[in-house]
């Protein structure tokens, strides 16, 4: 199955994915807590979600991801955490900041782009000396460009 998800679709099966790797079990009024956003908003997303056959939900129980839901929400999982750890260790952004910022970029970035982060993440932690280098300078260099 392709990809068809909006940015909205794919924050949704992300938190449903988190919350069933941690062994969380939600539901929908939880979903409308975490995501900061209606339980009308929810109930409609959740039920876009399910004819996709991507979640299993029924009002009032538990949501779960399907086995195509799972898989889709890993794909996303596993680009934010790719973002945010470049973020945290090659560009030392805070870690709320950067996680604020994949939940952004990992809707948009392309998969090249994801694997040449990636890459460069491997490779910065792998040449810390060469990395510690480019901290020191970006914090020498601490007037803005906007």
């Amino acid at each position: 199955m392709a990809n068809t998800l909006s940015s909205g679709l794919e924050d949704y099966i992300e938190a449903i994915y988190v919350a069933q790797i941690n062994n969380m079990q939600l539901k929908g009024a939880d979903l409308a807590r975490q995501l900061g956003i209606s339980r009308a908003s929810v109930s409609e997303a959740l039920g876009k979600l399910s004819d996709k056959g991507l979640v299993q939900y029924e009002s009032y129980g538990f949501v779960t991801l399907t086995e195509e839901g799972t898989k889709q929400a890993d794909i996303v999982y596993n680009k934010h955490n790719i973002i945010e750890r470049f973020l945290v260790n090659v560009l030392d952004v805070s870690q709320q900041e950067a996680s604020e910022n994949a939940c952004k970029i990992e809707h948009i970035i392309s998969n090249e782009l994801l694997t040449k982060i990636h890459a460069f993440t491997h490779f910065a932690d792998n040449n810390k000396d060469f990395f510690n280098k480019f901290k020191e300078t970006q914090q020498n260099d601490s007037s803005s460009i906007l």
